[in-house]
């Protein structure tokens, strides 16, 4: 892990201890709910969502974990080690019957996808957090948390691509297609399921109708009708 990524896994850890600690140390994880509250935001390609996800996890004072922050923390085993002295033995059943579910029995323990999933489950189930990644929704358990998908008409995310990278409109083009190709690969391979599934997600949001803090607002607006607590 680079200097860069170490100091930003860390500030996203003490934001971790620091949301348990306004949100949670009074209020005892129920057997049911399995995690406490989550948002995970999948996107097409040049939505803006790591935009959305830090101004929502600003709004909310939840941590942010996106693909860079969760790989850093899966394949740093001092972060994980943190992670589990949070865990007491009951945890560790729970999240061994969810890893033994996700992987059909075919659970290859210390590959790069066992470990994202654990380390995922393991923030997930110790406090709160904004979640974004590929297929982190399919990783935390049904039913709980919001599951958001951004999308947007291709050409206004060719130019908003090639605007953030400095790219042309034809390498954007190209860009564009690869990382969705990648992506789409990833899910399939390691989830075995079609990355282009909507119907999975319990909020769509079209770009094109609104702004991305117009999406913000949205996504806490759904929140609270979720009855999750949510501050100023």
């Amino acid at each position: 892990m680079d200097a860069a990524m170490e100091k930003l896994v860390e500030r996203q850890m003490r934001n971790w201890e620091l949301a348990k600690q306004q949100h949670y140390d009074d209020l005892k994880l129920e057997p049911e709910k399995q995690v406490h509250d989550f948002v995970t935001i999948s996107r097409q390609v040049g939505c803006g969502g790591p935009q959305i996800a830090q101004v929502l996890g600003e709004r909310l004072h939840w941590p942010i974990y996106d693909k860079e922050i969760l790989r850093a923390m899966a394949e740093d085993d001092a972060t994980r080690t943190r992670l589990y002295e949070e865990l007491d033995e009951h945890d560790m059943t729970w999240m061994e019957g969810i890893l033994r579910f996700l992987f059909s029995g075919h659970l290859v323990r210390n590959d790069y996808c066992h470990r994202l999933t654990e380390t995922t489950l393991m923030l997930a189930r110790t406090g709160p957090g904004v979640y974004l990644g590929r297929g982190i929704d399919m990783i935390l358990p049904p039913g709980r948390g919001l599951r958001v998908r951004l999308i947007a008409p291709l050409d206004q995310r060719i130019v908003d691509w090639a605007a953030s990278r400095k790219l042309t409109h034809e390498q954007a083009k190209a860009d564009l297609h690869r990382v969705e190709q990648e992506r789409a690969q990833f899910v399939r391979h390691n989830f075995h399921h079609d990355a282009a599934d909507e119907t999975r997600f319990d909020l769509l949001l079209n770009l094109a109708s609104f702004t991305r803090l117009d999406a913000v607002d949205i996504i806490l607006a759904a929140l609270r009708h979720r009855g999750v607590p949510i501050g100023n």
